[in-house]
Parts: structure tokens; C-alpha cells; sequence
């Protein structure tokens, strides 16, 4: 670990206030409980045609699917940013990370994938494990703009605000002590970021605010 991110833990570490939250228990969804929201995503989905999701996170840099079309698209009415709590994939209970979600107000830029439609499910259950492993988002079908002008229909993870892990504005503190210590089963918090960071920036569409975030705090 770099020097300039002390482990909070250790004894000189300064305490910060805001971290780690008080989240009470932390569950796993069971598979029956998984289905059942894959199924109620997909309702009315004919499970036949091809189907658009939109990525806006690690999604865009490793999106896990065999896409068959990947594009530079835009979703009004959400934005992006580090609101949500991670007991799993980015962090512990004891410390907890940060992922991005998307919460509502103004619009993101990101890829959107499409993905066949024959032989989508094996690939859409995996997807349902890494995402919703604490059902802390909202699947949801987002009225999406493609670079080319075409409109189309992505599934999308949207931010459950009613969920104990979903953070509000956090003050940059909390952020920095998170990237310098969160890690779960797929990582830490600060590659995470940095990555999302990075794959936004090459794909042609920097998000200034999370740039400016990881400056400040890393």
C-alpha cells in the first residue's frame, strides 16, 4: 500500500468520522431470490430478440457478455457517481468500498452492449450474480441514445435510495480513506475507480467529475 494512504486501521492512522458506516447486517440474495428479480427484469422481454445494456462502470471495461455490438451511448434523467456501499465486490463488511451507480438527475455518458438474444440467459444469470449479489439496485429498461442517433432500450443498474448501502454525498475524506483501504472478491475500491476512470477516457467521453474526485482523493 502507498504510503500516502495509511491504512485506517493502524494506530497513527487519523480516525475518520463518516467511515466505516453503520450498515447493520449485511445478507446475500439466495439464487431463488436472484431468478426472481432476473425474471421480473425480463417480463417483457420475449427472450428470443436481441437485448441493449448499458454499462457506466466496470461494465465498460469488462463487460463479462459476448456482446455483439458495443457503442458509445447516453442516458438523460441519471448520473453517475460513488453511491453505493460495496460488502462484496469492492470491499468487507468491516470495510466496506465504493461502486458506481446511477442515481437520478442529469444525464451519463457510457457503452452500450447488445447482446443476442439466443443462448442470453446463462449470460444475463451471471451478470444478475455480480451485480445484484444484495439486490441493491434497480434493474430498469433506460430510454438510451447511441452515437449514431439510434434510440433504443437498455437494461440498466439504477441506484435504490431505500437500501441501507446507498451513500448520498460523501465528504472527500470518507472517499480518500475508502481507495486507500476497501478491497472484495473482485479488488479494490481505487482500482476500480481507476479503471472506470481510464476505460472513460479512452472510449472518448472523460467524466470530469469522477476525474476530479480520484485527484483529489487518491
Amino acid at each position: 500500500m502507498s504510503a500516502r494512504y495509511p491504512n485506517p486501521t493502524e494506530d497513527d492512522a487519523a480516525p475518520c468520522p463518516d467511515y466505516p458506516p453503520a450498515l447493520g447486517e449485511s445478507r446475500l440474495l439466495t439464487e431463488t431470490e436472484l431468478a426472481a428479480s432476473l425474471d421480473n427484469a425480463l417480463r417483457k422481454w420475449d427472450r428470443k430478440s436481441d437485448l441493449w445494456l448499458f454499462g457506466y462502470g466496470s461494465l465498460i471495461w469488462n463487460p463479462g457478455l459476448p456482446t455483439i455490438e458495443a457503442t458509445r451511448s447516453k442516458v438523460h434523467g441519471y448520473h453517475r457517481g460513488l453511491y453505493l456501499w460495496s460488502r462484496v465486490n469492492r470491499g468487507t463488511p468491516e470495510q466496506p468500498g465504493l461502486v458506481l451507480a446511477l442515481d437520478r438527475g442529469g444525464s451519463c455518458t457510457g457503452i452500450a452492449f447488445r447482446l443476442a438474444g439466443e443462448g442470453a440467459m446463462p449470460h444475463l444469470e451471471a451478470l444478475w450474480r455480480r451485480e445484484m449479489p444484495m439486490g441493491s439496485y434497480r434493474p430498469a429498461w433506460l430510454p438510451c441514445v447511441l452515437a449514431d442517433g439510434r434510440r433504443v432500450a437498455a437494461l440498466a443498474f439504477v441506484m435504490r435510495r431505500d437500501v441501507p448501502s446507498y451513500t448520498g454525498k460523501l465528504r472527500d475524506d470518507t472517499v480518500r480513506t475508502v481507495l486507500g483501504c476497501a478491497s472484495g472478491r473482485y479488488g479494490t475500491t481505487l482500482d476500480y475507480v481507476s479503471r472506470t476512470v481510464a476505460a472513460l477516457r479512452e472510449s472518448g467521453m472523460p467524466d470530469r467529475a469522477l476525474e476530479a474526485l480520484l485527484a483529489r482523493c487518491r
